[in-house]
């Protein structure tokens, strides 16, 4: 069959798959996306092979990658799942077969050894992407996701390999940076060691590598597209992205939420419920409160569901703790990060006893049931490139408090769907907060509200379209690709 007759071919590159194991929101991305794009494309997953994989999975091994510089040999396992995505496995056990997380170990240090790791993972989806005659298939593009799997467009470029690339930016923030004194192990050139290639104040960038050398660099939201061109928020690589902008080479893609978030049917929740028939959230609401110790109330229940980062605005939102039980409120709080912000939301649930409840850690089916009985969810994100818990808490009626930024903005609409706040600080977030307690007071504004949220479109139909057509335009040879197919072009934001 000829490349006109079948689908095209696309490998994507994660770090993460919900599947077998998440950090944060890239491993629902990398669980969603691959599978909405399978209606139009043969799309194949590539994760490195850690003890979770390695537990959850029966893998087949179907090739072998010979070692390159000071990077190992390793084997490529598939993993066939059960609704028919491929995923392909790098089998490393000095690498990746370790306890802890993918990024390193249960204290939250990263792996010292963190370049070899995702320079081998990035090596290995440059090879697939090249040709493997052992797998029968050869994509006709490469989909990398943050700087874990950047480095792999460097890889193709420098071997004159002529595969077309896709980077997505899902956080600016962590961009794989290392110490040049690694290029010869990672088997970088040295003349890829310049402002044009890997090199970065004086040290090489995983992340500006996948920049520079992929065909077209997106980003998760359109608003965040445009912000990380501006010095606040490019994280040092505005340069580079307001050059990729200028090319058409910079897109911002809205991520969407997977058909499991549906709470007519969700089989976590303590009563299924829609937005013709609200009730269910009752029962849920009462379920939420016994599981982290609230008392009985009339009151709105707040929830934040997140990492305990700085990033998040944890700090901020414990600020507005004390008002919000003063106003006859309750806060519920689960997830797990910086130990100053996990102590200082520890100090709350004590002094505000039945009224402020704390999970450290996080699961999925207890965050899905706080979504579905909490009145609000806060989010006062620094920045945000996109979000997901923004649009999972409007799919189960939650309405979020957040800060106007990256992919909260695209995605809440303000006083309608959730509240939205410009100034980022104590007073801006008390600002939506008291608007969300006036909402509250009002059951018809509160029903309405809630009714719109659960009807936003924030699936994956029209993002994956928009990736579709992207692919399709790189593939087939051809300049910058049709804003008009993609959606909201990504201007450059004057400094």
């Amino acid at each position: 069959m000829s490349a006109d007759e079948r689908p095209p071919r696309l490998l994507f590159a994660t770090s993460e798959l919900t599947d077998f194991v998440k950090v944060g929101g890239l491993g629902d991305v990398s669980a969603a996306l691959p599978r909405a794009l399978r209606q139009t494309h043969d799309i194949r997953v590539l994760i490195p092979g850690y003890r979770q994989v390695l537990e959850k999975a029966s893998i087949n091994e179907v090739a072998r990658l010979p070692a390159m510089a000071g990077l190992p040999a390793c084997v490529i396992g598939r993993i066939d799942m059960a609704d028919g995505l491929v995923v392909y496995v790098v089998l490393q056990s000095d690498l990746y077969d370790r306890e802890g997380m993918p990024y390193g170990g249960s204290s939250g240090e990263d792996w010292e050894d963190n370049d070899l790791r995702f320079g081998r993972f990035s090596l290995a989806a440059a090879e697939i992407a090249a040709g493997l005659p052992e797998l029968g298939w050869k994509p006709d593009l490469l989909h990398v996701n943050d700087w874990q799997a950047s480095l792999a467009p460097a890889y193709l470029a420098w071997r004159e390999e002529a595969v077309p690339s896709v980077l997505t930016i899902h956080n600016l923030a962590y961009q794989g940076v290392f110490d040049q004194a690694r290029l010869p192990v990672l088997g970088v050139p040295e003349q890829a060691f310049d402002m044009e290639g890997v090199e970065f104040y004086g040290r090489m960038s995983f992340l500006k590598a996948g920049i520079y050398y992929s065909s077209h660099v997106t980003t998760v939201s359109s608003t965040y597209a445009h912000q990380i061109t501006t010095p606040e928020f490019g994280c040092g690589l505005e340069g580079l992205l307001r050059t990729r902008a200028s090319q058409d080479r910079l897109t911002g893609i809205l991520n969407g939420v997977d058909e499991s978030w549906d709470p007519q049917s969700d089989p976590h929740l303590a009563a299924g419920f829609d937005s013709l028939d609200l009730n269910g959230r009752k029962l849920n609401a009462r379920d939420a409160r016994e599981t982290f110790g609230l008392e009985v109330s009339r009151g709105p229940l707040f929830a934040i569901i997140s990492r305990l980062v700085h990033q998040k605005g944890i700090d901020i939102a414990a600020q507005a703790v004390e008002d919000i039980v003063t106003r006859g409120g309750q806060v519920a709080v689960t997830g797990q990060g910086e130990p100053a912000m996990e102590s200082a939301l520890r100090d709350l649930a004590r002094r505000y006893p039945g009224n402020v409840g704390l999970r450290i850690g996080f699961d999925e089916a207890e965050a899905r049931r706080l979504y579905a009985g909490s009145d609000f969810l806060l989010m006062p994100s620094r920045f945000e490139p996109c979000g997901l818990s923004q649009m999972y808490a409007q799919r189960y009626g939650s309405l979020p408090v957040a800060h106007r930024t990256g992919g909260l903005a695209d995605t809440i609409e303000d006083d309608e769907t959730g509240f939205l706040f410009s100034h980022l600080s104590i007073a801006g977030l008390m600002d939506g907060i008291f608007r969300a307690f006036d909402a509250f007071g009002s059951p018809r504004k509160m029903a309405e509200m809630r009714r719109k949220a659960m009807k936003r479109p924030l699936n994956w139909l029209q993002s994956s379209r928009r990736y579709g057509a992207l692919y399709d335009q790189l593939m087939g040879g051809g300049g910058p690709v049709a804003q008009s197919d993609l959606g909201q072009p990504c201007e450059i934001i004057q400094a």
